[in-house]
């Protein structure tokens, strides 16, 4: 019955989204859910005209030969004043616009982009997680997340060197409970010595090493975060070889069993409204993101969890076929959102 439902659903939305998306967003339709051929030749019209989508020769236009984007003069101050890239708004323009890129059909030999790869890959911390681009230096798993997840995208393999050192950390820091915390903030920040320090105190204590020894099982008994492990999912769920599914699945069954409820690190995400409000781009945290990642790293229908949550999705739906982040439409969020879940069901339903 549920499979009806979503193919019903595919069916009439796709229709409707195929004849205003954008090319880009039409690629993905075309080739993920309505499935058809790379060589189809409205896929290579659409492949075409993505390819010429002026957002995309910009972002590609100005990217420069160190791979990174110029910045406002405002945030480059404030940059130079602090430690300095990776840790300020560079590295954080670098992450969202090699995302664009990917949504816009790039290939990792266009312009600069394996530039901007070198340059992220530089910033890797000798225990194997991206440092930056918060500037108190403590790792996050959901900005190392998203880091894997262009890498990935971008033609390295999960065998390089680089990049199995951030799989290694993930796989080294995860929790008893399978998810992930950000460092000290979201584990050594609830001891009785720290918990009424304001964060940029606790922060300065941590840089000046005035804290006691840092181990991140010491702390098992306070949950994992939901968001902090959907980021470290969103990266491991493009790896071509799930070589540590065991281990992923571990993470994945701690976000099902969490769907839905309060986080416990109110800091992060902390209102249970975050797993059904729509965002996009996908790298902000939500429910629709964990659907995506729990989906591809090998979870469908024979899990009795999945139904209500893919019943969320399709009740999510409006009634002119299109999923909406905000009450006030816009016309090209919207596309990418509708597109995004249309792959999420379609990616579902074959599963069946």
């Amino acid at each position: 019955m549920l499979k009806q439902d979503i193919d019903l659903v595919i069916g009439q939305s796709e229709y409707r989204l195929r004849s205003v998306a954008i090319p880009p967003v039409k690629y993905w339709l075309l080739r993920y859910v309505i499935e058809k051929d790379q060589e189809d030749s409205e896929v290579q019209k659409t492949l075409e005209e993505a390819k010429a989508y002026k957002p995309r020769l910009k972002l590609l236009r100005t990217l420069r030969e160190d791979g990174t984007w110029p910045i406002s003069e405002d945030r480059k101050k404030a940059e130079d004043d602090g430690p300095g890239p990776p840790f300020g708004w560079t590295y954080e323009t670098m992450l969202r616009n090699l995302y664009w890129l990917c949504e816009y059909c790039t290939d990792p030999d266009e312009g600069h982009v394996q530039q901007a790869i070198d340059k992220i890959l530089s910033w890797q911390d000798e225990e194997g997680y991206i440092r930056g681009p918060v500037a108190d230096m403590i790792p996050r798993p959901h900005y190392t997340g998203l880091a894997l997840q262009v890498i990935l995208r971008y033609g390295r393999r999960q065998t390089d060197p680089d990049v199995s050192k951030i799989t290694d950390w993930f796989l080294r820091t995860q929790r008893r409970d399978g998810g992930w915390n950000i460092p000290y903030l979201q584990d050594m920040r609830y001891l009785p010595q720290y918990r009424r320090l304001k964060l940029d105190e606790f922060t300065e204590r941590i840089r000046s090493g005035r804290t006691i020894a840092y181990d991140p099982h010491d702390y098992d008994q306070v949950p994992s975060c939901y968001w902090s492990t959907v980021g470290a999912l969103r990266g491991m769920a493009y790896m071509p070889d799930h070589e540590r599914v065991k281990d992923f699945r571990h993470g994945c069954n701690f976000v099902l069993n969490g769907f839905f409820r309060k986080n416990y690190h109110k800091g992060f995400n902390g209102s249970e409204k975050t797993w059904t409000t729509l965002k996009f781009p996908t790298y902000f945290g939500s429910g629709l993101t964990a659907i995506d990642c729990i989906c591809y790293l090998g979870f469908g229908p024979d899990d009795s969890r999945m139904e209500n949550i893919i019943r969320w999705l399709i009740d999510t739906r409006s009634k002119d076929g299109f999923w909406y982040t905000t009450a006030r439409p816009h016309a090209l969020n919207d596309q990418w959102i509708t597109v995004f879940a249309l792959m999420v069901l379609k990616y579902f339903s074959n599963k069946y």
